[in-house]
């Protein structure tokens, strides 16, 4: 699947000004069929930079999120039902957002020990109003997206996801592994956060 993920990215890097619309509408598409979406993500640094792919990715990543709520919601209610039945994450966390709504949604897509797609699914069979979902999941998406298309940027070449980026000077390291060092700290620490404060939640929803 990576295989053809990266041919799928070297495509879309070579349209030009219509890159950051077939990203976005590939990204999409990922959500909505459970196509983990990390390496598009990573993409998206070496496509666009740092401060465009955050942008491209956290519109896609949200509409994606959302698109596959709206499935849930109103589509395919019963199979999701199903799915998610026999995970017992999801059912104290579909009890917590009973209670809780947006915040335990934020939580979520903070802390990584919950499965992205089937969230996305999942929270359509709950209380949820689609407009908290929406502000939530964007906040909550935030930090991993900047961290992930950060190290994407490192890459340098879409060959290089994965594998050693070209050499770079010791300013450029410096910089590079100060700025890594910086974010991932940053994403630990909203993320022992959000685990810290999920873990309340379900237990009193339970």
């Amino acid at each position: 699947m990576s295989g053809y993920l990266r041919e799928i990215l070297a495509w879309i890097g070579s349209l030009g000004t219509l890159a950051p619309v077939l990203f976005i509408l590939t990204y999409i598409a990922a959500c909505v069929l459970f196509i983990p979406g990390a390496l598009l993500t990573l993409g998206a640094g070496v496509l666009f930079g740092v401060v465009w792919g955050t942008v491209y990715v956290s519109i896609a990543s949200v509409a994606g999120a959302t698109a596959a709520f709206l499935i849930g919601r109103y589509l395919a209610r019963d199979w999701v039902a199903r799915r998610i039945q026999s995970s017992p994450k999801f059912a104290a966390v579909s009890a917590a957002v009973g209670r809780e709504g947006w915040k335990i949604v934020a939580l979520t897509r903070l802390s990584p020990i919950f499965p992205f797609n089937l969230l996305n699914y999942g929270f359509g069979i709950t209380e949820v109003r689609l407009r908290d979902y929406v502000l939530a999941s964007w906040a909550g998406m935030l930090p991993g997206t900047v961290m992930y298309v950060y190290i994407g940027s490192l890459a340098g070449s879409l060959a290089g996801l994965g594998a050693g980026a070209r050499a770079r000077t010791p300013a450029e390291w410096t910089l590079y592994v100060a700025g890594l060092a910086a974010t991932v700290a940053v994403s630990v620490y909203v993320t022992r956060i959000a685990r810290a404060a999920l873990e309340t939640e379900t237990n009193a929803a339970r």
